[in-house]
């Protein structure tokens, strides 16, 4: 059998495009902000994760210029050899202080830091039990750990025990769980996660890759938003959401951290994150910490949003978050939603089988502490519009 023989069959992809409603790779003449250049045309972005709107702020951009010009391009290595700049130990320090943990290492990218944690901290004779909706990354994580995966239903603490109660008490056992769920909006039910792993000694990892800068009074994420942040061991996070750069860390104890930063092969046979990046996203922090009222702009604006489509008529997932699913059942009908909604200045993303169940496809919107009401209320309207058109009820 030949091994391109799968490749060479026609794909979802290629029908999808046949039909004229492919909505991937749009390519962007702008950069990101809320109001974007997509294709020749000015489009309102409600489907990025800028949360606060960082990557279009002036202070930020010309903290990555001048790293540039101090530091070059990249660091030619891997943190573990030649790869180690001043900067990348400042801004893990004061990541750690932010966090309120010990220490903090940083990662390449937020899916090499869920790689680089799970398959260092959990091994062969170990359990995970992982959120059936959990980020891609975590599963693919387990995998490469060795560890045995348990997956329980989504948020379901019930489950969530009957599944603790079967690991033997010879196995050491890490609970990860997406702080908040990147598809849906949802957040974890963090108060009875740390209940049970105290109850049947657990540890327990958060995915706050949209947690952090959205949830908590400081934008500290899920943890501080629970007030849990001494109950959490692990909390794992992006530099590519709301501190508007490229790469991702891990907070934790100094013994965690230094164990994994001398065990975990994406980390030590990856070079390190470049020196524009590391700027850009210390910048942001320092913002961050200095202006939380960012945190309470993009409740509000995401509050509008949300109120404005629910008097429309619109059939939303409701939350508390930027995130905003809008139900749209059929996995072609969303494709043409989003294409439609190109041609109306709107761009949203596609969320179809397997990333959902069969029949229960979304379009997945997501808000910024920069959005005017002016660009929601035009977003909403346009909405209601092309739902109205595909008869989506």
């Amino acid at each position: 059998m030949d091994l391109f023989e799968k490749i060479e069959k026609k794909q979802m992809f290629d029908l999808v495009k046949e039909k004229g409603i492919y909505p991937y790779f749009h390519e962007l003449e702008s950069g990101q902000d809320t109001v974007v250049n997509m294709e020749g045309k000015e489009t309102i972005m409600i489907g990025s994760n800028n949360y606060l709107g960082f990557t279009s702020e002036p202070k930020v951009i010309e903290a990555g210029v001048e790293a540039l010009k101090k530091y070059g391009t990249g660091c030619s290595g891997s943190r573990f050899l030649n790869g180690t700049l001043d900067i990348h130990i400042k801004l893990e320090q004061e990541l750690a202080e932010f966090l309120h943990k010990e220490a903090c290492m940083t990662f390449s990218t937020g899916f090499q830091s869920n790689l680089g944690i799970i398959s260092a901290v959990a091994g062969r004779n170990d359990v995970v039990l992982c959120d059936k909706e959990n980020h891609a990354s975590i599963y693919d994580a387990i995998k490469l750990s060795y560890a045995r995966m348990i997956r329980f239903e989504h948020s379901d603490m019930n489950d969530l025990e009957e599944k603790l109660k079967q690991v033997p008490s010879t196995c050491g056992i890490l609970i990860v769980t997406d702080g908040v769920f990147s598809m849906s909006g949802e957040i974890c039910k963090l108060p009875d996660i740390v209940r049970l792993a105290k109850k049947y000694g657990a540890r327990v990892m958060v995915d706050d890759a949209h947690g952090l800068g959205v949830l908590g009074e400081h934008g500290r994420g899920t943890a501080e938003h629970f007030g849990l942040e001494d109950d959490v061991d692990i909390i794992m996070g992006t530099f590519s959401k709301s501190l508007a750069s490229l790469g991702g860390y891990m907070a934790a104890s100094k013994r965690v951290v230094e164990y994994v930063k001398h065990t975990s092969r994406p980390y030590i046979f990856s070079a390190s994150i470049t020196p524009a990046s590391i700027a850009c996203a210390r910048e942001s922090l320092r913002l961050l910490k200095e202006n939380p009222q960012r945190v309470k702009d993009l409740q509000d604006i995401s509050n509008y949003m949300r109120q404005g489509l629910k008097k429309l008529g619109v059939k939303i997932i409701d939350s508390t978050t930027p995130i905003i699913p809008i139900y749209v059942y059929d996995d072609e009908k969303a494709f043409v939603a989003c294409k439609l909604l190109l041609d109306r200045g709107v761009y949203v993303n596609p969320v179809v089988s397997p990333a959902t169940p069969v029949g229960y496809a979304l379009l997945r919107t997501s808000y910024t502490a920069t959005h005017t009401k002016e660009q929601m209320d035009k977003a909403m309207v346009a909405i209601k519009e092309v739902l109205d058109i595909l008869d989506v009820k």
